[in-house]
């Protein structure tokens, strides 16, 4: 209800995050993997878009920017890839499920399976609590931890918005998440600072199609805190809190379905951001 504030949602201004054990049940979470199973089976990916991902700067750069692929991949379902899994030919060196390292942008437009998940009664009843108004989901991502670390950023950097604080991310562990196979860790406190750094889209003719504009502070390692969570654990992630997470030293693998709604009232959504709602795909309603 308007004033008075559940101990938990004291707890999400307070930290910039907050971990809800069990949100999602099991089921749900298999027919999340299930799924991508097979979207992956069928994935044909066209050679002169295989873009690898990467999480370094100028890899990241060249590699997402040499190719509209990652800039128009906000309304469709789109692969990127581990690096090193394909050959100069663009064919896989190895098994094209373990090819892939993540799977965005609308999974939660265009899959009955996430859509259903993004919209569920829960997670409506969730966006209620925290107060949302006019939540609109801007994009979704299904996350295969690979061997990569993933280095401190915040959010907002890649997703702005005037003003800030009207970003959030749902971030959902299909399998557990431990210090050994890659959990996410946060600085509590951190997303009251604002942002330093962002994504922009590059001028027309430049020869990437987004930079940073900005720097990353050095962050002082001791102030993360590890959050291991379960199989259907919920990550409620604040747009400007300090996040990272390590890399993946287990043998066990670590999916995760994220996604980020804004609350569009009274907010603007910056042009300058990489993602771009479409006419074919305009933000949809959390709320249905």
């Amino acid at each position: 209800a308007g004033e008075e504030q559940s101990p938990r949602l004291f707890q999400f201004h307070k930290d910039g995050f907050l971990v809800l054990e069990q949100f999602f049940s099991a089921e749900e979470c298999d027919s999340m993997r299930s799924q991508i199973q097979k979207i992956v089976a069928e994935m044909e990916v066209p050679p002169h878009c295989r873009t690898e991902f990467s999480t370094r700067e100028e890899e990241q750069l060249q590699a997402q920017g040499s190719s509209d692929y990652f800039l128009t991949s906000g309304d469709k379902i789109r692969f990127f890839f581990e690096k090193g899994v394909l050959d100069e030919k663009g064919n896989f060196l190895i098994p094209k499920e373990k090819s892939v390292s993540k799977i965005g942008h609308a999974l939660h437009a265009h899959d009955p399976v996430f859509k259903q998940i993004t919209h569920s009664p829960k997670v409506q009843e969730l966006g209620r609590k925290l107060g949302l108004e006019r939540p609109v989901v801007v994009q979704s991502m299904y996350i295969f931890k690979s061997l990569l670390a993933v280095t401190p950023h915040q959010d907002a950097t890649f997703l702005h918005t005037e003003p800030l604080g009207r970003i959030l991310g749902f971030w959902i562990a299909l399998e557990d998440a431990t210090q050994e196979n890659g959990c996410l860790w946060f600085i509590p406190g951190s997303h009251t600072n604002g942002v330093t750094r962002r994504m922009v889209r590059a001028a027309s003719g430049a020869s990437t199609c987004v930079e940073f504009v900005g720097s990353e502070p050095a962050y002082d390692d001791k102030q993360f805190i590890p959050l291991p969570i379960s199989k259907g654990g919920l990550i409620l992630i604040h747009g400007e809190v300090v996040h990272k997470s390590e890399l993946n030293s287990s043998e066990s693998s670590r999916h995760v379905f994220t996604f980020h709604v804004m609350e569009a009232k009274g907010t603007t959504w910056s042009k300058e951001n990489w993602l771009q709602p479409t006419p074919e795909l305009p933000f949809p309603s959390l709320y249905t």
